[in-house]
């Protein structure tokens, strides 16, 4: 997946938005563009800004640079930013005000396990990985993880590995990067080799997987 561009930087500037509703002649495109991304619960695209408002990727992309300047002016509270996110934009908290957002959520968003976050970086740096892969790497089984993972939106089927059986294959999805504030894949942070294969050498080689981990509340 490709990390969005620069709002101030067109992808391509002669080329038309995708169909939708016609932009009126001297409408406010900027306003219109940060109505969506306030309205949207997750980081809208420019394909799809550009088909709901009709602009052009020029003009939504000054709008996204004029919204970002508002939004981070020298007069502006600054509790809310807007930033690039899965593959498009998002006007989401701002990191310095996380403490108070978390108070806020804490009651009513349950956190993941260890174990699952445990799983969720394997899936994120092997994908895509089988769900065998995962258990190696971990040394206990992990249907009941994956299961809450999907229930999360944070993991997805990827196909079949051509291999006997052809298991399934898991990797991330866009509400993973959503969550984790990235952009793309590329963002994640790089895990020394080292580290990697002391975390693949925990369980002895021929040693049994223990029981399933039960699957969260």
């Amino acid at each position: 997946m490709s990390a969005p561009g620069r709002p101030g930087q067109p992808d391509h500037p002669g080329q038309p938005g995708q169909p939708g509703r016609p932009s009126a002649p001297g409408r406010n495109i900027a306003g219109a563009v940060q109505a969506l991304l306030f309205a949207s619960s997750a980081p809208l695209s420019l394909d799809r800004l550009c088909a709901l408002t009709g602009a052009t990727p020029l003009e939504v992309r000054r709008a996204l640079t004029e919204i970002a300047s508002h939004l981070d002016g020298p007069s502006a509270p600054r509790g809310v930013t807007l930033q690039p996110l899965a593959g498009g934009w998002q006007i989401t908290t701002a990191p310095a005000y996380g403490e108070e957002v978390a108070a806020l959520v804490r009651a009513r968003t349950q956190p993941l396990s260890p174990a699952a976050l445990e799983t969720l970086a394997v899936v994120a740096y092997e994908q895509p990985v089988t769900r065998a892969e995962i258990e190696a790497v971990r040394g206990v089984k992990v249907e009941g993880v994956l299961a809450t993972l999907f229930d999360r939106d944070l993991v997805r089927e990827a196909g079949r590995k051509n291999a006997p059986g052809r298991p399934v294959l898991y990797a991330t999805t866009s509400e993973f990067l959503r969550m984790f504030g990235l952009s793309s894949l590329s963002d994640l942070p790089e895990i020394p080799p080292a580290a990697i294969e002391d975390a693949a050498s925990g369980t002895p080689s021929g040693a049994s997987i223990p029981h399933e981990e039960p699957p969260l509340a």
